[in-house]
């Protein structure tokens, strides 16, 4: 130094006098006492930086990767269902591969929902969240609140509930191009049940085989099975908890849970067993398609006689249009009323007046119908009428209308629901089937990596 001091970049213009003058050593020592603070800061925000859990892949799924942060959301979601009853959870790495492969299912099946033009529109999926509050007893802002105070942030709800929809509108895609059911079937079924319609609430264990399992591979699933239904037999863990911790079937996590299903519903492999059980009892290991299942028979109740109020009533409709306002609609609707209620007749009001071209030529004759044949707001209106009442005026999306309830009456469709019931539970069960054959194979032919193990 000559006379001036430098200190950080900054210069002084006057000498330091000899009191403010630092000795050149504690410079020197200042300088290497910054630079180990430096050293240091950078050493500990590395360490930390280490610290930090990493973000890492466990599972490749064609193009596309699963991390960790998605697993453990998921499995999060699993010990958030079963608060109070981990015991009933399988070890956790079992658990682990078992979500994770339900995760890559997922994601193949939004891989080809995409590829198939499948779209779900922001109107679409607002309506959705919008029956969700509606089922909860909430408005859609109430069920943002409970979204946030159970730790699930509203973004990853509405694409948890996006993606969803997509599965569900692929599934339905593949169930109907492919699931066809006859009347030759429905007859074939009812006359199988012959138990007076009897249904059965079910659940079971699957232990899964390959498409052509060897001799080493049908021993071990054998051996498996026969363990599992030793446990159950001697009361060591229930049905619900074993197929939580053992099942290879997708409701494993709902402890193998089936609802309530007829005979019908049933393969007639596994019909036939649960026909000779009784509540209570599991049947012994059964070879299936998929594997080996056992079935466990929870309760079963007969299907009683079934009726329902039937209506007759004269419809006449104004329709809304681009030419027709809903002010000028309602003033014609509420004219004729006033016809009607002088005693005009209706039938001939509607075949004047009525744009209802479905019943206008019948004199608005709508026939007996059921509730809910004509929609919602139909229905409503006819139920609060008694037999030869005129409603008042009222308005739905497609125009202003007047009902005149003409008749009710007790209609037995004991029979009839029978046939739809089986022709609903036989497309139920064909689409399972076939869903399940579209998803092995999706996994079949994807490139799954697994690294739960790295």
């Amino acid at each position: 130094m000559t006379g001036q001091a430098r200190s950080g970049g900054a210069l002084s213009d006057k000498p330091l006098t000899p009191r403010r003058q630092a000795p050149r050593s504690k410079i020197q020592m200042r300088l290497v006492l910054a630079l180990l603070l430096a050293v240091a800061s950078f050493a500990t925000a590395q360490a930390q930086s280490l610290l930090q859990p990493v973000d890492r892949i466990v599972a490749v799924v064609d193009e596309d990767v699963i991390l960790r942060s998605e697993l453990d959301m998921a499995l999060a979601n699993v010990l958030a269902q079963f608060a109070g009853r981990e015991a009933q959870l399988p070890p956790r790495e079992i658990l682990e591969r078992q979500v994770l492969e339900r995760l890559v299912v997922t994601r193949l099946q939004l891989e080809r929902a995409n590829a198939s033009g499948i779209r779900v529109s922001d109107a679409e999926l607002e309506q959705a969240i919008q029956s969700i509050a509606a089922q909860n007893r909430m408005t859609p802002a109430q069920l943002r609140t409970q979204l946030a105070a159970d730790g699930l942030s509203y973004e990853e709800f509405r694409t948890q509930l996006r993606d969803e929809i997509a599965i569900q509108r692929l599934q339905q895609r593949v169930a109907q191009s492919r699931v066809t059911v006859s009347e030759t079937e429905i007859d074939m079924a009812l006359a199988a049940q012959g138990d007076g319609g009897m249904i059965y609430r079910l659940a079971n264990i699957l232990v899964a085989l390959p498409e052509a399992p060897t001799p080493e591979q049908l021993q071990l699933a054998q051996t498996k099975v026969n363990g599992i239904k030793q446990l159950i037999d001697r009361g060591e863990m229930d049905f619900a908890a074993a197929a939580i911790r053992y099942s290879d079937s997708p409701n494993a996590l709902e402890g193998g849970d089936l609802g309530w299903r007829g005979l019908d519903e049933i393969p007639v492999l596994f019909a036939n067993v649960i026909r000779e059980m009784k509540p209570g009892q599991t049947s012994d290991p059964i070879r299936g398609p998929s594997g080996y299942q056992l079935i466990h028979l929870a309760e079963v109740r007969e299907q009683g006689r079934q009726t329902i109020t039937e209506y007759r009533a004269r419809h006449l409709m104004v329709r809304i249009t681009e030419l027709v306002s809903p002010e000028q609609a309602q003033r014609k609707i509420e004219q004729l009323h006033a016809r009607l209620l002088a005693g005009e007749d209706f039938a001939t009001l509607a075949r004047e007046h009525s744009d209802d071209l479905s019943t206008r030529v019948q004199g608005g004759d709508m026939g007996w119908f059921a509730p809910g044949a004509w929609g919602t707001a139909v229905t409503q209106q006819v139920e609060m009428l008694q037999d030869g009442q005129l409603s008042q005026p009222f308005r739905t999306e497609a125009g202003w209308h007047l009902l005149l309830r003409e008749g009710s009456r007790e209609q037995d469709v004991t029979e009839a629901n029978r046939r739809n019931q089986a022709r609903e539970v036989i497309a139920r069960r064909k689409s399972e089937e076939e869903i399940e054959r579209f998803i092995r194979q999706l996994r079949s032919e994807a490139f799954v990596e697994l690294r739960l193990g790295t």
